[in-house]
This record gives C-alpha cells, structure tokens and sequence, in this order.
C-alpha cells in the first residue's frame, strides 16, 4: 500500500471499558480539551464526550488514533456531527 492510500484510509474507531476505569479508545483523530471532569475527542464517529471524575490521559498516540483515560467513566456520549461534516473552521462559523 502507497504512503497516498494509507494517508486517507479511515480509521477503525472502537471503545474497550475495562470496570468503569479504564477506557481505551481507538479512532482518534484529535483532543478537544480534557480535566478531570471531561474529556473531548473528535473521533471517525464524530465528537465524543467522557465524563467522569479524576480523569486523566495515560496514553495519546494520534498517529495512531488511540487513547487511554483512567478514572471513574460516568457517562459517554457522541455528537450528531462527523468529522467529514464538520467543514472547514470558516464555513462553521459563518454559517
């Protein structure tokens, strides 16, 4: 496979919760922000949001598309927008 195809090949986006403690998540494509509270990541499914307390990122590996977050995982949700509709910054704010 040429550097051009694996460039533009999507990701396989996956959530493994090991006891509400350790979440692994692959498909990454950036972090939006993270605290202990919340953390935001733009992943191939869309915007994806972990709450929970004493969060924190052990492991960020974009290249790859994969993150670890310890801490107690409350709730997860996705936002209805995905990454090949989000647009570029200018069009989503002059919209």
């Amino acid at each position: 496979m040429n550097e051009n195809t694996s460039a533009v090949r999507m990701r396989t986006h996956c959530i493994h919760l090991d006891s509400r403690r350790n979440l692994s998540v692959t498909g990454v494509n950036d972090v939006g922000s993270f605290n202990e509270r919340e953390v935001v990541l733009f992943t191939e499914e869309g915007g994806l949001t972990i709450d929970g307390t004493g969060l924190h990122i052990t492991k960020l590996n974009l290249e790859d598309g994969q993150v670890v977050i310890e801490g107690e995982i409350c709730a997860m949700e996705y936002d209805d927008v995905r990454p090949q509709e989000r647009g570029s910054f200018f069009s989503r704010v002059f919209r």
